[in-house]
């Protein structure tokens, strides 16, 4: 399973803390808001129930109804319901707001049922649960707490008060629809703003954190561009913050570290090889020279000629070297000439007929692949190919070689029967002096430097050289060269 990224994970962590801080805001803040309106509702119930301490008259209770609705409802849309008991329990008045409403009135008698009957304690003025009574005066207070509830009816939520006077029982419940419209035009907006603040808080942590990963981001193409031609590349500390100044300076002193060892070795491998070139021609000259003075046929003509193979060798091994340190550092010269690649292949073709006849040769080259390059390093490009494909065939075995051009590119392929290569070796194919055989034996000749080199060649021309992914007993290359 791919794992989400280091800065999406910080945005996505720094979304959600918000969102959860958010959300347990909002749902306080509505709540908060919730019981303000209650208490506010609360206080103006208990205002109109001190009022019922006038005289208890049907003329002045029908008043008292009417400025009820005056005061709660909105836009005279509001339900209001009003019971007034006298202290026996007779209705001496009920609103006709709500006559089909039975259950509203239900729950007024039952409110005042509830409410308390033993007065309070002399000279202690009751606790009020609802309200603020502070501009009540003695004289107005009744003798036994008032009580406010909340009850459901069927169709409707409804705040209920009520008190006992000594000679009148009043009760008056208002519908919460407006305080529950009011809290739902809330609670849209919250549904609303928080998905779009967490959004911003999302983006806002996305490119905070784009910009604190901005050294890391630095560093890794660095580390892209860390090859043997980008061991200069440094990355400035004045741009950096702190907390990865550290990091930055090891980084940079590790580069400085490969740079001066790869100089080093580098300039050890050509020195040594082009030290090596004088004594190893001076020798391979004195070797024919003494060669063509010995008895044909001796025992020390024989050695001799040994000597001059291993002589020959050791000159491969000192030429290629210099090319690839000469690589290693970019110095690669090219003698660029109009070089026509379908001749060059055709020629090889025909030297491969000639030193194995054994073998099945098939082709496919397209006329006329013309390019700028050099034409001997591409021709030991070509012959190090050819030469494996006859060195590690199978008896009775075939080559095949296919050449066209797509666009601004040309595709050489040399394919041929083998045995499978095993992953391991696939891998570690254009590594140098490395070969199948680990012991390095003469079964087959070679010295694990040809393909690294042909590559090092084909990228000097600003192409490549691959190992194709092919069907089992079957090994392929494909060289590539730009058109210039």
């Amino acid at each position: 399973m791919k794992r989400l990224s280091f800065r999406f994970r910080i945005a996505l962590l720094s979304a959600t803390l918000a969102g959860s801080a958010i959300v347990g805001f909002g749902a306080v803040s509505w709540l908060q808001i919730y019981n303000a309106n209650i208490s506010r509702l609360d206080a103006e119930i208990l205002n109109h129930l001190m009022r019922a301490t006038r005289s208890p008259m049907k003329p002045r209770w029908q008043d008292y109804g009417d400025s009820l609705t005056y005061t709660f409802s909105r836009n005279g849309k509001t339900p209001i319901a009003l019971l007034v008991l006298d202290p026996n329990g007779n209705t001496l008045y009920q609103s006709n707001s709500l006559p089909a409403d039975i259950e509203v009135n239900r729950l007024l008698v039952q409110r005042l049922q509830l409410t308390p009957l033993p007065p309070p304690p002399p000279g202690e003025l009751p606790p009020l649960p609802f309200g603020n009574p502070s501009k009540l005066v003695p004289p107005f207070l009744p003798p036994h707490p008032p009580i406010a509830v909340t009850e459901r009816t069927a169709t409707e939520t409804w705040r209920i008060g009520a008190v006992k006077f000594p000679d009148v029982q009043v009760a008056i419940a208002v519908s919460l629809q407006a305080v529950n419209q009011d809290m739902a035009a809330i609670r849209n907006i919250f549904l609303v703003s928080i998905p779009g603040v967490l959004m911003l808080v999302a983006g806002g942590a996305w490119l905070i954190s784009g910009r604190a990963l901005r050294p890391i981001r630095q560093l890794t193409e660095v580390i892209q561009q860390v090859t043997v031609k980008g061991l200069d590349q440094r990355i400035p500390k004045s741009t950096t913050d702190v907390e990865f100044a550290e990091l930055i300076r090891v980084f940079n002193q590790m580069l400085e570290r490969l740079e001066r060892s790869f100089t080093q070795a580098s300039r050890f491998s050509g020195d040594a090889a082009h030290e090596l070139k004088t004594p190893l021609t001076i020798l391979q000259g004195e070797l024919e020279r003494t060669l063509q003075e010995v008895e044909p046929g001796s025992k020390v003509q024989q050695r001799l000629s040994n000597l001059l193979d291993e002589v020959g060798r050791l000159n491969g091994i000192t030429r290629k070297l210099l090319l690839l340190s000469l690589a290693d550092a970019g110095k690669i010269s090219l003698y660029l000439i109009e070089v026509d690649l379908s001749e060059l292949l055709i020629e090889m073709v025909e030297d491969v007929e000639l030193l194995a006849p054994h073998l099945s040769v098939q082709t496919d080259i397209s006329e006329g692949l013309r390019l700028m390059g050099d034409r001997d390093l591409l021709l030991q490009v070509l012959q190090n190919l050819f030469s494996n494909a006859i060195k590690y065939n199978i008896a009775d075995g075939w080559i095949k070689i296919r050449a066209h051009q797509t666009q601004r590119t040309i595709h050489v392929t040399i394919a041929n029967a083998s045995k499978d290569i095993p992953q391991s070796d696939r891998d570690r194919i254009f590594d140098r002096f490395y070969r199948g055989d680990p012991a390095h034996t003469r079964k087959i000749e070679g010295l694990g430097l040809g393909l690294s080199l042909a590559r090092e060649i084909a990228r000097a021309h600003g192409g490549n050289l691959i190992l194709n992914s092919t069907s089992s007993g079957e090994t392929a290359f494909t060289l590539t060269l730009p058109i210039k």
